[in-house]
């Protein structure tokens, strides 16, 4: 991503709405977007954020070459005063951004942007693309591997995947969120992460016979003998042929340190356990055994509670399509304008008849609310930048819609986090992001914060997202404001 011009992956109307700023140079006022989202997908307790690092690059390289001008101009809707504007167009505003691997919730901005609003509105298109598909990919992930309880997970989705990019950057949100590696080989290359696999069927079907092509395959990889075992019959060819080669091996004194089958097709409990059964009587209880074919973690989970003897699952389409969700649904919206007078952020407010859909204004920042005691998060409080806090004093959390639900918390019962952190200032970044497994690691502190009625996978437990009672009270006034009464029959 930060060898291409990603510049006009935008939407036509932030373009036409850029010129518009640009023909009226009053209008151009340096503004507050935010990027949130308002559910949490597939059900789940709370997202996952990633796609940071690409939200980088893709502003470092934001430039328009003369192509681009060119192109613009043939539309035909665009001044020569303004493409030539755009010839010398570099972001020069501030970002904050939730760091990757968060686990986050719905209404807060997991990333705000700080900028004149032609440059504000040019990135909201390319921002949403990155960080909804990527949350959406880790968020996913995280299902697939809280089913898994403990067993590897492999990430093998690139050839069912939406294009190149959607499996590229899917399977780096995949190893973010705790897969232990990836079939994709430019991902690992681009990432430095692990890359996984066995082999196909065409393998064994290129041979003469099953066993004649598993024992060049473990002749070839003796460290890393998966052996695919379903291409002619699982349990009378399969499975002992797999269990010939493993035993030349140790006669031949060749260590079996990763070895093991691959399970593709049929009842993958039922075999799984026949499976077990003749490696344990054949002296290899420690094997392998792997498992592919459409999984996900409903399947997964059901395959566990049938006491299926897997421990280790590919899982590709279900996962780098997000199939049974395929959008994050994240949004960008205007949250104040800057007076330029008293440099001042004015709060901006949109309303809809759909509550969740009522923004919130104003400039604001992230706490993080940790119980001093258990570690674990008590709640998340969206609240005004020059808001402070004190953890030794009471502090009171509501519900911002039924305010009646109420919580205090005592002095020193709780620890507060800021969640944003700066990412870019006047233009230059500030931020340095991590590696993908370092993040990784990061994600897997983050998930042990919460609640285990959090984490589970059905009718999950929801961390509260509270207002501070400033921000509750602009919220309010601007409501008051702009709803006007509505005549009567």
């Amino acid at each position: 991503m930060s060898q291409r011009n990603l510049t006009l992956l935008t939407d036509f109307y932030e373009l036409t709405m850029m010129q518009g700023y640009f023909k009226q140079a009053d209008a151009n006022e340096t503004v507050i977007f935010d990027m949130f989202y308002r559910n949490n997908p597939f059900g789940n307790g709370f997202a996952i954020c990633a796609g940071l690092e690409q939200v980088i690059e893709y502003i470092e390289n934001l430039h328009f070459d003369q192509e681009d001008v060119d192109y613009l101009r043939s539309t035909g809707m665009f001044q020569e005063d303004f493409l030539d504007y755009l010839l010398h167009f570099k972001f020069s505003g501030d970002i904050y951004a939730i760091p990757e691997g968060t686990v986050v919730f719905p209404r807060e901005p997991l990333i705000k942007v700080v900028a004149p609003i032609m440059e504000a509105q040019l990135i909201e298109t390319a921002l949403l693309n990155i960080i909804n598909h990527q949350s959406l990919i880790a968020t996913k992930t995280y299902r697939v591997v809280y089913a898994a309880q403990g067993d590897g997970v492999m990430e093998f989705g690139l050839r069912r995947a939406q294009g190149p990019d959607a499996g590229i950057y899917g399977a780096r949100a995949a190893m973010i969120a705790g897969c232990i590696g990836t079939s994709n080989v430019l991902a690992g290359k681009m990432f430095n992460v692990p890359v996984k696999g066995t082999h196909a069927h065409s393998w064994i079907m290129s041979f003469p016979d099953e066993l004649t092509a598993f024992r060049t395959y473990a002749k070839m990889y003796p460290s890393a003998c998966i052996l695919l075992v379903d291409t002619y019959d699982t349990l009378n060819s399969g499975i002992p042929n797999a269990i010939q080669v493993f035993k030349e091996m140790r006669e031949a004194g060749i260590p079996l340190t990763f070895y093991g089958i691959r399970l593709d097709s049929g009842d993958l409990a039922y075999l799984s356990k026949k499976a077990k059964k003749m490696l344990d009587e054949a002296g290899f209880s420690d094997a392998v055994i792997s498992a592919s074919n459409d999984l996900d973690e409903e399947l997964i989970n059901s395959l566990k509670l049938q006491g299926a003897a897997i421990n280790s699952w590919g899982v590709g389409t279900n996962l780098i399509t997000a199939k049974d969700c395929p959008s994050f649904g994240g949004v960008y919206k205007l949250a104040a304008i800057q007076d330029k007078e008293t440099g001042r952020f004015i709060p901006k407010i949109k309303l809809s008849e759909n509550v969740e859909k009522i923004t919130n204004p104003g400039d604001k920042a992230i706490q993080r609310i940790y119980s001093r005691e258990t570690g674990k998060i008590l709640a998340d409080l969206i609240c005004l930048t020059d808001e402070t806090f004190d953890e030794n004093n009471s502090l009171l959390l509501f519900d911002p819609v039924q305010t009646w639900k109420k919580t205090l918390l005592a002095p020193g019962s709780y620890t507060m986090r800021q969640l944003l952190i700066p990412v870019f200032q006047k233009g230059k970044c500030v931020y340095h992001s991590p590696e993908v497994m370092e993040i990784q690691k990061y994600c897997n502190q983050e998930l042990s914060t919460l609640w285990e009625e959090s984490l589970r996978l059905v009718n999950p437990h929801k961390v509260h997202v509270d207002l501070s009672n400033e921000l509750w009270h602009i919220k309010n006034q601007l409501l008051d404001t702009y709803h006007y009464p509505k005549e009567g029959n």
